[in-house]
């Protein structure tokens, strides 16, 4: 025994230094104002990937629940709609604010609140529910606005312009792989429990993820922004021609922004579609539709480390196109399967892609635009003409498939988004990448 113990201690000490090691490679443990603000960007997106394991079950319920093609259409272009009507204002109103974190971290609290509230408006009322979901996520709109506007600008600030794909990879590696082991979880309670109790008690218990999220992400430490000068007496038409002017003076920002706008529409016209076809072609139960959403999910864990390691050695064009390519025949490929086996395959492979489109776009979209308190008007920018894109997308998807049917409806998704792969392709320098 004596002899023995020391042997144990030694191999405990060894695999605690391990384990060490393997968190610092996600969590950095300098005590300077950069490394304590990276920490809490990380255990933040812990809470986010916790609570947001409600969302691809959130258009699940409306289904469930006898929603209309239309109105879960309509559902899933809210955001759009909001940041189509909001985002430019929302950039120019963040862009005065000496202090964005108190927004940011109020706007997403707010965001995953609507989740338990959904819950319990599927449970204590009896009609018009599909009708009170939908006014919620309405209401949702604001914080949704403010919080898209603002995460750009505060993940680029926290990151610095080295930093974004170290940051950005494993914010999200973490999130994918929090949110995946949920879903498996929140898709298995779903199951097992009666409806609509089920979704009470799991979207419930999912939104405490936004109490871990407002705590770390309200605690970032960030230079005060100096406001840009009030504007000057000069005409409305001539302030317009100032800010266009100023876009057409950053022309990689303009060819990325035409390039996305044609990818997204793609983008929009299938996501919808995706929970109609499980639940009324693949009559997938939400345990099954769980495993579909944690191994789509579950691999970004890795995949992002990989996709950062592929845009360092070949290029940003070449990891812009690949991804571009590969989710463009997600829908397509899906359109032609029919057990629930494949489409887990397939849903895996799509998230490789997924997780090098989250960092392409983010780091382009960030090394495209002119820093500092303008930042926030650009991002404003980007999202209203990607928003324009994800609000008339869903409306044409959930369309097409009440003409064609919901396969051929994927497989038109698909080909705009072969037709974005092809913009990019031919706009997109690699030269419009500034480190």
């Amino acid at each position: 025994m004596s002899q023995s113990s020391p042997l144990s201690s030694d191999a405990l000490r060894k695999h605690k230094a391990r384990r060490a090691r393997w968190l610092a490679r996600f969590i950095p443990v300098g005590a300077d104002t950069q490394s304590t603000n990276i920490r809490r960007v990380i255990i933040d997106s812990i809470g986010v990937g916790f609570a947001s394991a409600a969302q691809p079950f959130l258009p699940v319920l409306l289904a469930r629940l006898g929603a209309t093609n239309q109105a879960i259409g309509l559902y899933s272009a809210l955001p759009a709609l909001g940041a189509l009507l909001f985002g430019i204002p929302a950039g120019r109103f963040l862009q005065s604010r000496q202090r964005i974190v108190p927004w940011f971290s109020t706007a997403r609290l707010l965001l995953i609140s609507c989740f338990a509230l959904t819950g319990l408006v599927a449970f204590f009322f009896s009609e018009f529910r599909v009708e009170l979901i939908i006014a919620i996520w309405v209401l949702a709109i604001f914080p949704q606005v403010l919080l898209n506007v603002s995460f750009t600008v505060v993940m680029a600030s926290v990151a610095g312009p080295e930093g974004r794909y170290y940051l950005m990879s494993r914010r999200w590696s973490l999130l994918g792989f929090t949110n995946a082991i949920t879903v498996a979880i929140a898709g298995q309670l779903l199951y097992a429990l009666a409806f609509p109790l089920n979704y009470t008690i799991v979207f419930a218990i999912l939104s405490l993820g936004g109490l871990v999220s407002f705590y770390f992400s309200s605690h970032l430490e960030l230079p005060a922004q100096t406001p840009p000068p009030s504007p000057d007496g000069s005409t409305a038409r001539k302030r317009i021609a100032n800010s266009v002017a100023t876009v057409r003076a950053q022309p990689a920002f303009v060819r990325f922004n035409v390039s996305q706008f044609v990818y997204h529409l793609g983008w929009g016209l299938a996501i919808p579609l995706f929970p109609l076809y499980f639940v009324r072609n693949l009559n997938a139960n939400d345990a099954d539709i769980g495993i579909i959403n944690t191994v789509n999910t579950g691999v970004l864990l890795i995949a992002y480390f990989l996709w950062s390691r592929i845009s360092r050695e070949f290029g940003t064009r070449f990891a812009l196109l690949a991804t571009t390519f590969g989710l463009a025949l997600y829908p397509i490929a899906l359109a032609f399967l029919t057990n629930i086996p494949h489409v887990v395959l397939l849903a895996g492979l799509a998230g490789i892609f997924q997780a090098g489109l989250d960092l392409v776009f983010f780091d382009t979209v960030v090394s495209t635009m002119p820093q500092g308190a303008a930042s926030a008007s650009f991002v404003g920018i980007y999202q209203t003409t990607k928003s324009v894109a994800l609000f008339a997308g869903p409306l044409i998807g959930t369309s097409l498939a009440g003409f064609i049917g919901i396969p051929f409806a994927l497989i038109v998704a698909g080909l705009v988004r072969l037709a974005g792969f092809v913009t990019f392709a031919v706009v997109f320098r690699e030269e419009d990448h500034v480190a």
